[in-house]
């Protein structure tokens, strides 16, 4: 058989595409974080990870902007090599400090820093015990190791209990979990999970790339639950609120040390540019010193939740400002993808593999400078696609259709 006969076979995407409803790989014009241009229409954009809104922070754009004025645009080489700068080290240091570790290291991208941070530490002999929601950036990590891989399911520490009951001794064992799932906008139970690990001896590594900014003032998962100091392995992403693009690691000294040298997507890829790592480290000193932004996003989270809730949708499990609604039909979350774009509102639309086959959903997401007059478009265009599509309940002609006011719905 040809190798290439699988891609005349698959006519999906181009099916969706000549029906004018294919949601994937679309262009914006123009962005500003809360609303963005569209097919030369603006919309108010709720499908970003951009939760505090740095991106167009001043002083973000204006480090980045110096700093490649300094070293231009790229390292042309590895960190191994020739492509350390002090800004790589500056930041790998403030990394560690912000969440509470001795050391920490940055890689290009978050990707990269899952892939290359699992397949070093994980070897022959030794086990990954993943939960079945983790990111594919974890999956793909634990498929590259040489080691085992087991599942457990979502959120559930009894059967992790039972996974790792069931597993050799003496056996190296690394338990691997997003902080916050990004499309259920559930927060992992890390205080149960950090209790099994201990007891059978395992290792824990948080993904925190949709934590870092949101939970625990900012310091992600294992400072919102105060255990940082029981936490081994702690990564997280600048491509949402660190307003970049890259990723890092942190942990003990002895382990980023062995890693540098071990993880294959740090040794042979370029390092960051001087500008992502300035804009990068700018967002880091925002954060640390204007607490107001993380303050505003969770307003604004609660805000909608509160107004998704009264029209009716079914948010799933969410409890941060990943809110998902929740359609289960493949067809009508395109459809609902589709009509919203109509109505200025900018989703992203979530559809097997990436969930189960009945899990579809319209993924939602808010940042810090959203204002009111944003979510309330937003909610309006809502409102109207879920009643057509009978999404949600009709609303009683004689009930008031305003939406709450922010204290409201922080009541």
């Amino acid at each position: 058989m040809d190798i290439f006969e699988k891609t005349r076979k698959f006519t999906r995407a181009k099916d969706a595409m000549e029906l004018g409803v294919y949601p994937f790989f679309q262009p914006l014009s123009d962005s500003e974080g809360c609303t963005a241009i569209f097919k030369g229409k603006e919309v108010v954009m709720i499908g970003s990870n951009n939760y505090l809104g740095l991106t167009t922070h001043p002083k973000v754009r204006q480090a980045a902007i110096e700093a490649t004025e300094r070293f231009g645009t790229s390292c042309t080489g590895s960190r191994f090599l020739n492509g350390t700068l002090e800004f790589h080290l500056t930041l790998d240091r403030r990394l560690a400090e912000f969440v509470g570790k001795e050391a920490a290291l940055v890689f290009s991208t978050g990707y990269q820093t899952n892939v290359g941070t699992i397949s070093a530490l994980v070897q022959k002999g030794d086990f990954a015990i993943l939960d079945k929601d983790d990111h594919a950036s974890l999956v793909d990590g634990c498929m590259m190791s040489r080691g085992e891989v087991r599942r457990f399911n979502h959120n559930d520490p009894d059967h992790l209990e039972n996974v790792l009951s069931r597993l050799p001794q003496d056996a190296g064992k690394m338990v691997i979990v997003d902080g916050v799932y990004s499309m259920g906008g559930d927060i992992a139970p890390l205080p149960e999970l950090v209790e099994i690990c201990r007891k059978y001896g395992a290792r824990i590594m948080v993904d925190d790339a949709h934590s870092l900014g949101v939970l625990g003032n900012g310091r992600g998962t294992a400072a919102h639950f105060g255990l940082t100091d029981e936490v081994d392995l702690i990564m997280g992403t600048f491509s949402k609120s660190l307003a970049s693009i890259g990723g890092f690691i942190a942990g003990d000294a002895e382990v980023m040390h062995y890693v540098q040298h071990f993880a294959r997507s740090f040794v042979f890829s370029a390092s960051l540019t001087a500008g992502n790592a300035a804009a990068a480290l700018a967002a880091l000193e925002i954060i640390e010193t204007e607490p107001e932004h993380v303050e505003r996003l969770w307003d604004n989270a609660e805000y909608m939740r509160a107004g998704l809730h009264r029209l009716g949708f079914d948010t799933g499990p969410s409890v941060t400002p990943i809110i998902p609604i929740m359609i289960h039909d493949e067809y009508r979350a395109i459809l609902a993808w589709h009509a919203l774009i109509e109505e200025g509102v900018y989703t992203n639309p979530v559809l097997p593999p990436a969930v189960p086959a009945n899990g579809s959903l319209l993924r939602t997401s808010y940042t810090a400078t959203h204002t009111t007059h944003h979510l309330d478009r937003a909610l309006e265009g809502l409102a109207v696609v879920g009643r057509n599509l009978d999404l949600i309940p009709e609303i009683d002609a004689d009930a008031p259709h305003s939406f709450p006011s922010q204290s409201e719905a922080q009541a």
